[in-house]
């Protein structure tokens, strides 16, 4: 049985999950996948099948409740649905009030989340190298596609979380972004905010049947093709630095029903274009601290697992 500490980590990896997935070009999937649970979470949402209820109905709740690792999901849950509904806010505040620092905390992570992986599985094979660089193409990709607008029905809702929470659960590919491209990130939001039921219940069922579907072919894929899927996801982590690249340019944005800014399209720049073209100042020491203390908290983490 594990200790209480264990779980309270636990939880905390779901808090930092859920946090990441509120915003715009942070995915959980990289939260999860640098902190070393996600294989178990792939695993996990695989196990809840038809399986589980034939365990329930022939060995009773406990046997059921081992089965889909029970204890392991309701902490993560847990975890990831406190943020959303509180440090949501804080998030928000801190992407308001100090942009910079924070985008440059979150690069820290990312290229500390690849150094950590290149190092662990290393892409051998031409085909590996192959697939590293497919990743990023598709990352990067999807940072520049251009943004539609749908209407927030149920429908749209319903099949908005089907591809959003396969995306949350991808490292480098940034749910909340997708849900910006197809125009319905302030109807989601919204919905979180104002506890519009309705909405996150069809939004929530669109995304179970899509994990569902996505985590069996992911397991699938991890168990017999490892490394190749690591590499193709390590390019990912390198092509989402397009999109949380802290000095840009604002080319394109909206105003969402709620009153927040949405940027729609924009150019990166180097911190002296940022002063001179945005006219503000690029806190260069101060986002280059926050960079360092992101890559020595992957590198730390990695440091600490060896010892």
């Amino acid at each position: 049985m594990q200790n209480p500490a264990h779980y309270l980590l636990l939880y905390l990896k779901g808090a930092a999950m859920g946090a990441a997935d509120v915003v715009p070009g942070v995915s959980g999937g990289t939260i999860a996948f640098i902190s070393g649970i996600y294989i178990e979470l792939i695993d996990t949402i695989k196990s809840l099948n038809l399986r589980a209820l034939k365990v329930l109905r022939a060995e009773g709740f406990a046997a059921a409740w081992a089965y889909i690792n029970g204890k392991f999901l309701v902490t993560l849950l847990a975890g990831i649905l406190t943020s959303l509904f509180s440090l949501a806010k804080v998030m928000q505040y801190l992407l308001v009030a100090h942009p910079l620092p924070l985008w440059s905390f979150f690069t820290g992570l990312i290229v500390g989340s690849v150094i950590y992986l290149m190092r662990q599985h290393p892409p051998q094979q031409m085909a590996e190298k192959g697939l590293f660089l497919l990743g990023i193409a598709i990352a990067y990709g999807i940072s520049i596609a251009p943004s539609v607008t749908l209407q927030g029905t149920h429908l749209t809702m319903f099949l908005a979380g089907t591809v959003a929470l396969c995306a949350m659960i991808l490292p480098g590919i940034s749910g909340s972004f997708i849900l910006v491209l197809l125009g319905l990130y302030p109807v989601f939001i919204g919905a979180i905010v104002n506890l519009q039921l309705d909405i996150l219940a069809v939004f929530a069922l669109g995304g179970l049947m899509g994990l569902m579907a996505f985590s069996r072919l992911l397991s699938w894929l991890l168990a017999h093709y490892q490394a190749a899927v690591i590499a193709t996801m390590c390019g990912f982590l390198v092509g989402s630095l397009n999109i949380i690249w802290p000095w840009k340019q604002v080319l394109e944005s909206a105003t969402s029903h709620s009153g927040k800014t949405l940027v729609l399209a924009s150019q990166n720049l180097l911190p002296h274009e940022f002063a001179q073209i945005v006219g503000q100042d690029p806190q260069t020491a101060l986002c280059c601290i926050s960079f360092l203390l992101g890559l020595i908290l992957v590198l730390g983490l990695e440091y600490i697992g060896q010892k």
